[in-house]
Formats: structure tokens, sequence, C-alpha cells
């Protein structure tokens, strides 16, 4: 399935100059949603994952469904304040300032193996933030997987550590 296709373009969004990669094209043909995610649980069946880490909203979306069809939890990651037990919180770098993330504390063992998963690889800022906090836990990061990499932007050289698995190219 060419799943390029099934993503949507929209040129100057947010702003004049950005061309926003829609995935809600993509999760809404159910074929090919279920295709998308079997394609990257079959890319990702050598690989030993005991839990599986993904940053709000989106990689609820992409991560969970992961989770579920490799057998392993799924731990989410939320903007700081919207976790109820007690958390570890990064703090990391936007566009136009700055922002926190966290993970519950208890929500990964010293030495699981840890897959981050998300919607989308741009320049790495929410990725890199997600993958210190698995390490602050004392996880290890065997691999990030996404649905889209915008390769133009470079978030891959910020992962250089960890094997990245993209779906799709831009």
């Amino acid at each position: 399935m060419n799943f390029k296709e099934k993503i949507r373009v929209i040129p100057d969004f947010p702003q004049p100059g950005i061309r926003f990669k829609d995935i809600t094209t993509l999760l809404k043909d159910g074929k090919a949603f279920h295709a998308a995610i079997d394609t990257l649980v079959d890319s990702l069946k050598e690989k030993e994952i005991d839990v599986i880490v993904g940053p709000e909203a989106r990689g609820f979306v992409v991560g969970a469904p992961l989770a579920y069809a490799m057998g392993v939890g799924f731990v989410p990651v939320r903007k700081s304040g919207k976790l109820p037990a007690e958390t570890v919180e990064v703090e990391y770098s936007l566009e136009y300032g700055k922002d926190r993330l966290a993970i519950h504390r208890d929500a990964i063992q010293p030495g699981q193996r840890v897959l981050v998963a998300d919607d989308l690889l741009a320049t790495g800022g929410t990725i890199s933030a997600t993958i210190e906090l698995v390490k602050k836990l004392q996880g290890e990061v065997v691999g990030a997987a996404f649905l889209i990499e915008l390769s133009y932007l470079n978030g891959r050289e910020k992962l250089s550590d960890v094997e990245v698995l993209s779906l799709v190219t831009f």
C-alpha cells in the first residue's frame, strides 16, 4: 500500500510556507490504518520490546495500537500537570519557547526495553525529550517508530544513537 497517498498535505498550515502532513486521512481509512500498524509491527518483530512509550496526543494513536498488536504495555507521556501520580519531567525547546513533558515515576522499570512511537519525526525535539524521560527511569531505548519522517528537518540527527523506523518519508 502506498501510505504517502493516504496522507493529506495542507499548504500554509499552521503558517505560510508550512506544508502540514495530516494523518487524519490515513487514520479514518480502516484498511490503511490497519496496514500501517501491521507494517510497523512486521518491521519491529525482531526487536525485544517490553513497553512502548508515546508522547501526547498523536503518539497515543500510533503507540497504543502498536503495543496492543505486539502484546506489550503502553506508557503515555503527557504535558506537565496532566498525570495524576508522581512524575519525572523534562523541559524541552519549542520553535517559540519551552514546554515540559512528564511520565509517571513508576511507568518504566530499570532495564526495560522501550520503543518510542509517534506520528511524526520532524526536528526531533519532542522525541529527544521523551527519550530523556525513559533514560531518567533507567529504561533502555531500543528504537523509535513513526508514521512520517520529515527528513529535510534532520530530526534523525538528534536521535543519532537510536534506531529510527519511519513508514513514510517526505
